[in-house]
């Protein structure tokens, strides 16, 4: 029996999957890209986890 997931749980697993993987050497986009056919997120989700991706590795803080 298939399990329907929320969205929002996707995308959580799609970044855990990123965070837990030894893809080190490869790009942002390249880890986006796979976690997006593995997860089936949309262009939409992809590019809001890249996005989130290159402002954490970049060690990107808000400033106040």
């Amino acid at each position: 029996m298939t399990t329907i997931m929320p969205n929002s749980e996707l995308v959580r697993k799609a970044v855990e999957y990123i965070f837990q993987s030894d893809k080190q050497n490869s790009s942002v986009e390249e880890q986006v890209e796979q976690a997006g056919m593995r997860f089936n997120l949309s262009p939409r989700e992809c590019e809001m986890l890249e996005h989130f991706l290159k402002k954490n590795i970049a060690g990107d803080t808000p400033q106040e």
